[in-house]
């Protein structure tokens, strides 16, 4: 079975007392005092991949949209057990939404043979959660979303149970290849060995820029974009709440002439 898993590489807010602030640009926040790692999603679904090749075979290729720094998360991927991994770098990718990322992703995945590619749930950055839907529809391929359970049925098919809401696990069918989002909690995600660790120093990573892909500049970054990032700024810090005392004739008189002071009815 041959697994392609996207990975990205994001801060670490994990510490609570990390504070973000934005950038001199006002489209980013300042990345100077962050350490950085896996995307807690993705690293769900390194692992279920290479629990599916340690049972039936095949190969595990790591896939990323980063700078060289990201080579720190992807090399840790490849020593639990992934066999080589593909890094896409261009200027040109910057400030790509969901679309444009799912085509620079595409771009790679498309010449090889898979039998399922699997993508965090969510991306823990900036919340993002559409971006394997996104790459199935550009692959032509099926897909399930929030996977808590992956078993192999055939060569064909995977039975797989979906995350819905209230705690209730959605059990079906879907035939490969196809697209798995993967949540967390789905398995227990192993450490690297130091065996792993140096082993995956001497395994491929493949460079891909904007001229490898295939792509043009119209189709990556702002350009190639349908929604575009305008700015982030901070919550505006209001007056503190007003507590409306008395019993429910009188509050909810007191209510409604605050609502209509306001010009909210």
């Amino acid at each position: 079975m041959n697994i392609v898993v996207c990975v990205k590489q994001v801060p670490d807010t994990s510490d609570p007392d990390t504070e973000v602030h934005i950038d001199s640009t006002g489209r980013g926040v300042d990345q100077s005092k962050f350490s950085f790692v896996i995307n807690e999603a993705d690293n769900y679904g390194v692992e279920e991949a290479i629990l599916l090749k340690e049972k039936h075979g095949g190969e595990v290729v790591i896939v990323s949209i980063g700078p060289e720094a990201a080579n720190q998360v992807i090399r840790m991927a490849l020593a639990k057990g992934g066999d080589r991994a593909i890094r896409l770098e261009d200027e040109a990718f910057a400030f790509s939404d969901v679309y444009a990322t799912a085509k620079i992703l595409q771009s790679a995945i498309k010449d090889i043979e898979f039998d399922v590619v699997m993508t965090g749930c969510m991306a823990s950055d900036d919340g993002y959660a559409a971006t394997g839907q996104t790459l199935a529809q550009l692959l032509g391929v099926p897909h399930a979303a929030y996977v808590k359970s992956v078993e192999v049925i055939d060569e064909k098919t995977l039975k797989v149970g979906r995350e819905l809401e209230g705690g209730l696990l959605e059990m079906s069918e879907i035939k490969m290849p196809c697209v798995l989002t993967i949540q967390t909690g789905i398995n227990e995600p192993r450490y690297a060995s130091f065996k792993g660790i140096r082993e995956a120093s001497k395994k491929e990573i493949k460079i891909m820029d904007l001229a490898a892909t295939g792509l043009s500049s119209d189709e990556v970054g702002e350009n190639g974009s349908l929604s575009v990032l305008k700015g982030y700024s901070m919550p505006e810090v209001g007056e503190l709440a007003e507590i409306l005392e008395g019993d429910a004739s009188e509050t909810s008189t007191k209510l409604a002439t605050i609502l209509k002071e306001k010009g909210l009815v």
